[in-house]
């Protein structure tokens, strides 16, 4: 019996979600040239691999690939907002400017006020490689510029005052230590 017509169904996973200070978060990712079944299969475990931490958005750097990929789920705080899939996204329009508590998957148990742009038009492909153009503001507006900033190779405490990211790294610096003594 063959397998025409047939489905193959491939498992999600549950990716590593790397942590600072990890090189890979630090590096300008790549544009993704095809999106093809790979490139979906890395979509649908970055998915997976979001909801299980929790958090509402997630980077491709985030999981180890340098790869301009980002998915966004804020519909557990706002109902009407879908899942999004960004496949090489940029910001082509800002407007505003707002501060928010905010916190990294990336930067665990650390928050941290962040100035950053009250509105955005944001553009890229979908996970089927069409175009599009999501124009947001809020908490959609937020995420959006946090994991485009991945994609950069900025980190949160890259958009913090000098001063609040010395304090964090003496502060991370005893969180290894610690962790290092258990």
């Amino acid at each position: 019996m063959g397998l025409k017509g047939c489905v193959i169904i491939t498992a999600m996973a549950i990716l590593e979600i790397r942590k600072y200070p990890d090189e890979v978060l630090k590096k300008k990712a790549l544009q993704v040239e095809k999106v093809n079944d790979k490139v979906r299969k890395l979509i649908d475990d970055m998915i997976e691999t979001m909801h299980a931490a929790p958090g509402v958005g997630l980077a491709a750097p985030q999981v180890g690939v340098s790869k301009k990929i980002i998915v966004i789920d804020i519909s557990s705080k706002e109902e009407q907002f879908p899942l999004i899939v960004l496949i090489n996204p940029e910001i082509t329009d800002t407007d505003g400017l707002v501060s928010s508590d905010e916190g990294c998957l990336s930067l665990p148990k650390y928050n941290t006020v962040v100035k950053r742009a009250e509105k955005v038009v944001v553009k890229g492909l979908d996970r089927e490689g069409r175009v599009v153009v999501i124009e947001a503001d809020g908490l959609l507006a937020r995420a959006l510029q946090h994991e485009i900033d991945h994609l950069d190779g900025l980190l949160l405490i890259d958009r913090i005052s000098s001063i609040k990211r010395e304090f964090f790294k003496k502060r991370f610096q005893k969180v290894l230590a610690n962790a290092a003594r258990e």
